[in-house]
């Protein structure tokens, strides 16, 4: 007859409370080999001892006794594969647990904001301008708030820093008042018409000082900017500062450049790689000049939890490739860790220029549950 433990002794080997044990009996997940009649004292065959450690570990990893009882009954390979689909779960439910708990810090520090009162989604984001080693003035503006991103470039010359500040501070409005789905872009389209003015104002103060933005003609600015409302954003876009989005690890640059090298491309009378040393490469044709006469692009898109956008000057653009700004948007950094390593990565590159960036994240406040 084989020898059989008392519950005592079992549970000491398997490192199991005997109230464990009794538990594990009523529901099932480890019946005892032999019950006294009289006293209905428990034992144990010691064949159990594998069976008794593997719920054990289980339930060290918070795995449902439920799903235990499923396991169990399984043979080992297959109870290989269902621990694996189990613990990969966990950890997407704790990712998301994570975001979560990261959006709400952001949120209650001033770095993040919920996108709208009835949606479950948010954003967390993060804002930076450098001059860079060589300048001496820094002409680029990184902006981010709860509702509103926005990068612009402001020309060399008189004035250029002031255009930049002034046509996102004539955006910074938005983040105050209530614009439905519908009117997200007619309300952005009107705000850059007020950046407009601003930058056609400081046009006026600086006429007759040299060194305009293409001509001499005066201050201009790139502008590039996204205003959220619910799930839906309008993007406004003028010059070469740029936006990207990344959407399950892949990379969308979702502005147009509007430069006279990228016309060249289009008509086919240059390639990219040409494009890319050539001596007119950074000649705007389009840009906020205060003359009434620019017409920025506009467009509507749908946000989705997951994606990270950034948006960035030409300094960050030209120095940073499309597979390293994948290579960091898809890390493990948040908004800010992303951002500072690509500035570090464009000055490493040997960038010249004033560099802005901004980043943010999409991310539902629902999923943890």
């Amino acid at each position: 007859m084989r020898h059989l433990l008392t519950i005592g002794a079992f549970a000491r080997a398997v490192r199991l409370s005997p109230k464990a044990l009794r538990l594990y009996d009523e529901l099932g997940l480890l019946r005892p080999a032999a019950v006294d009649s009289d006293s209905g004292y428990r034992f144990y065959d010691p064949e159990q001892l594998e069976q008794a450690r593997l719920i054990a570990w289980l339930r060290r990893l918070d795995m449902p006794l439920a799903r235990i009882r499923r396991v169990c009954e399984l043979p080992a390979p297959e109870q290989a594969v269902e621990i694996a689909a189990y613990w990969e779960r966990v950890l997407a439910e704790t990712a998301d647990r994570g975001r979560l708990a990261a959006f709400l810090v952001d949120h209650l520090s001033g770095r993040g904001s919920a996108m709208g009162e009835t949606t479950t989604l948010g954003i967390r984001y993060a804002a930076r301008s450098e001059a860079g080693p060589v300048r001496e003035t820094n002409e680029d503006i990184a902006y981010a708030g709860p509702r509103l991103i926005a990068v612009a470039d402001g020309i060399r010359g008189p004035g250029g820093d002031r255009a930049s500040a002034a046509a996102v501070d004539a955006l910074k409005p938005l983040e105050t008042v209530t614009v439905a789905a519908g009117d997200l872009l007619g309300a952005l389209a009107e705000a850059v018409r007020d950046a407009e003015r601003a930058v056609g104002e400081i046009a006026g103060e600086t006429s007759g000082e040299p060194g305009g933005w293409a001509a001499g003609d005066g201050p201009a600015t790139t502008l590039t900017a996204l205003f959220w409302s619910g799930s839906r954003l309008a993007l406004a876009h003028i010059g070469d500062t740029r936006a990207y989005r990344l959407r399950d690890g892949e990379l969308s640059l979702i502005t147009h450049d509007h430069t006279y090298v990228r016309s060249l491309i289009e008509q086919g009378k240059l390639t990219e790689d040409e494009a890319a040393t050539h001596p007119q490469r950074s000649l705007l044709v389009k840009a906020l000049t205060g003359t009434g006469d620019a017409s920025p692009d506009l467009s509507l898109h749908e946000a989705a939890a997951g994606d990270r956008y950034l948006l960035c000057s030409d300094g960050l653009a030209a120095a940073v490739g499309a597979d390293e700004l994948v290579t960091v948007l898809a890390g493990p950094g948040d908004p800010r860790q992303a951002l500072d390593e690509l500035i570090a990565r464009a000055y490493a590159a040997g960038a010249d220029d004033n560099v802005a960036g901004v980043v943010a994240d999409v991310v539902r406040l629902d999923q943890a549950a």
